[in-house]
């Protein structure tokens, strides 16, 4: 017979550890929290010290019943809800609930789900912490605070159904302040010239630098004309050339943000997701008889970079036994933890190296393959040795123009055998060949390219590079990220067009109300004081109360002003060209839950909506009757398909373009790859790279 009750958040780590523990526990799930503030109202005594009014979150009453009956049963508890915050608070809510006392050592915590690490926790069981509880508590209460005491005066202003948050209301201001950046961007002009060059049959290019050893900056087409004319006719004359030997070394073990970052941009993954795959992967992955259920990488809720000995150790025999003691530093690398980190937990790293990706795939879905192979490839690189690159430069007179070439090549690849960084432009890095030149060389000019740009704007955000600004900034920690996101566009407040963020009119106009009544909750410096004072509750060193106060006292004089000076904001909708099949009426742009849809403008007397369909030109290849149109998912995922449907189901991930192919003419459709955009034919072989 069981003696013990283990309760954990979900059914599948419940599952994993349940294997771990032996038939004398009976793990069961909370399903997360089981008691919090009421929705219908505010919950906090604003005039008795901000106490919180808790209530059993509604549908949760089965599931208490079933851990009481359980309790009854058995002689001890312990509370294994995930190590950080919120999982201390989730302990503190089933201890209040199944009337535990406040002394007794029930909390179990484990940084990874496997059998040792589960085994060690239970032999050192300890109190619930309160001071992370405390430091849950207060953030919570201060996000309710704002968000249900300007929410309600936003609804009367401009419109029900919109939100306030510290972090999500700093998230939109930034995008708008970007925004705003591009919109009043004036473009500068600048020239580049380039000259080919040939070396004993060898070409390579070299970029005009300057006069002499001083860099000039080309302005105009009138300063590529006086340099063309200078150079006319004299040699081209290698002066110097410079050979070094240039250390790379590899990134750190993922955080929570660089792993919503880099999922973002080598798998796609929105930051939800890579959150939720991140979960499974942890919470126990069944990889058959031999092993079981096991949980596959360490806590992915973490801001610190270190990494446990026994893990290194592991890491590092694996690296010698697959590439060679050259590919191993001479001894464990450590990482440096951006300052405030919490250092509660370690870096997010594969639970055994030994688990290698091509081993696990069988057992995994395609999304979680994707995202542990990313995981573990991070991991092993981080613990290799650096890669040698061999930098040459090379300065090339011409009279008194100086051109210079430079080139590099991978001389020991190190960490890069495993894994490379990705950078958020996408450009994928690759040897730059430069021939064996010597001072004194003279080479052949084959030809003379100048070239006209202008300066670009900042770019907009996607969601890796506002998640990465977000954590520089110490705005919200890594659990909020991925929530803020969603909340934003499910708001209306921005919109994702080709993968970045473009605020919405609402968003704007939202913001602006914000920046005049409430300025201090759009502070970057105070959302960031008021994040360490919430680490310094958790550490013990200040009172969460202490800081309700601090905040409420302007806060609340701040909510009259603005309930009694905000003018109301009417919000027209956007007209369409659109006519309503069903009434006549013209259509109108709306917001949903989904992004931007049309709707009728008669409602409610006539209730039609349909989403927005962009025309391709070309004609569905399917029922040689219809249009293929640019769709989206709900997820905001572009696809296409045929205006026909349902009669016709053609649809594509590929947009189509309006020329068929000149070997079978099928339909051609764009492919994005690693190298550029692709022309490729649905039918045939046929493919060209996009110009």
């Amino acid at each position: 017979m069981a003696d013990s009750l283990v309760i954990v958040e979900s059914p599948a780590k419940a599952k994993t550890i349940g294997k771990y523990l032996g038939k004398k526990y009976i793990v069961k799930a909370s399903m997360g929290h089981v008691r919090d503030l009421p929705k219908s109202q505010l919950g906090v005594d604003t005039k008795n010290r901000f106490e919180p009014k808790y209530i059993t979150i509604r549908g949760k009453g089965d599931i208490l019943k079933e851990l009481r009956d359980a309790r009854k049963k058995v002689k001890r508890v312990y509370l294994a809800a995930d190590p950080d915050r919120e999982g201390e608070a989730i302990a503190f809510h089933l201890a209040h609930s199944l009337n535990l006392e406040v002394d007794e050592e029930c909390r179990v915590v484990f940084n990874e789900i496997t059998k040792q690490a589960v085994k060690d926790a239970f032999k050192k069981p300890r109190k619930i912490n309160m001071d992370l509880v405390e430091a849950q508590q207060a953030r919570r209460i201060l996000d309710r605070l704002v968000g249900y005491s300007i929410s309600p005066v936003l609804w009367k202003k401009v419109k029900k159904g919109l939100s306030a948050g510290r972090v999500q209301s700093v998230a939109v201001k930034l995008i708008i302040d970007r925004e705003h950046e591009i919109r009043n961007f004036i473009p500068e002009e600048y020239w580049t010239v380039t000259a080919i060059l040939d070396a004993m049959g060898e070409t390579f290019e070299a970029k005009f630098h300057g006069y002499g050893k001083k860099k000039e900056e080309l302005k105009s087409e009138e300063d590529v004309h006086k340099l063309l004319e200078a150079i006319k006719g004299k040699r081209y004359i290698v002066e110097d050339v410079k050979k070094s030997d240039r250390r790379r070394n590899p990134a750190p073990p993922f955080i929570t943000s660089s792993l919503q970052q880099e999922a973002a941009r080598k798998l796609n993954f929105r930051a939800a997701k890579t959150m939720a795959v991140a979960q499974q992967l942890y919470e126990g992955v069944d990889l058959g008889k031999k092993e079981g259920t096991v949980g596959l990488i360490t806590y992915m809720r973490t801001d610190s970079t270190r990494i446990s000995p026994t893990a290194q150790e592991e890491v590092r025999e694996y690296v010698v036994n697959t590439y060679g003691e050259s590919y191993l530093p001479s001894s464990p690398r450590t990482y440096k933890s951006k300052a405030g980190a919490q250092d509660a937990h370690e870096g997010i790293r594969p639970t055994s190296t030994l688990r290698t990706p091509r081993e696990m795939k069988p057992f995994l879905s395609r999304d979680q393959n994707r995202l542990y192979k990313l995981i573990w490839e991070r991991f092993v690189a981080s613990q290799m040795a650096s890669a040698v690159m061999d930098a040459i430069s090379a300065d090339i007179l011409v009279g008194d123009a100086l051109f210079r070439a430079t080139g590099s090549k991978v001389k020991f690849p190190g960490f890069m055998k495993v894994y490379v960084e990705g950078n958020d432009d996408n450009k994928k890095e690759e040897d730059k060949y430069l021939p064996a030149l010597e001072a004194g060389q003279k080479l052949k000019k084959k030809k003379l390219d100048p070239k006209q740009h202008f300066t670009q704007p900042p770019p907009r955000y996607t969601e890796a590079r506002l998640v990465k600004t977000l954590e520089e900034k110490g705005i919200g920690r890594p659990s909020t990220y991925a929530p803020t996101l969603d909340t934003i566009q499910r708001r209306g407040y921005v919109m994702l067009e080709d993968k970045r963020f473009v605020p919405s009119e609402l968003g704007e106009i939202v913001i602006s109300l914000m920046q005049e009544f409430f300025p201090e909750i759009l502070n970057v410096e105070f959302t960031v004081h008021m994040e360490e004072n919430l680490d310094h509750v958790e550490e013990g060193k200040l009172d969460g109360v202490e800081i309700l106060e601090r905040f409420y006292v302007d806060f609340e004089k701040r909510l009259e002003v603005a309930e009694e000076q905000m003018k109301e904001v009417e919000i027209k909708d956007e007209v369409s060209d659109e006519v309503c099949e069903k009434c006549g009426r013209v259509m109108v742009y709306k917001f949903g839950r989904y992004g931007k849809f049309l709707a009728c403008s008669g409602f409610p007397d006539c209730r039609n909506a349909k989403p927005i369909v962009k025309s391709t030109d070309v004609t569905c290849p399917k029922c040689k009757q219809g249009e293929i149109v640019e769709r989206k998912s709900k997820k905001q995922r572009t696809f296409y398909g045929c205006d026909r449907y349902p009669a016709c189901d053609f649809v594509s991930w590929d947009k189509p373009i309006p020329r068929t192919c000149p070997k079978c003419t099928n339909m051609l459709v764009e492919k994005k790859r690693k190298k550029g955009t692709w022309i490729q034919c649905t039918a045939c072989d046929f493919e060209e790279e996009k110009n």
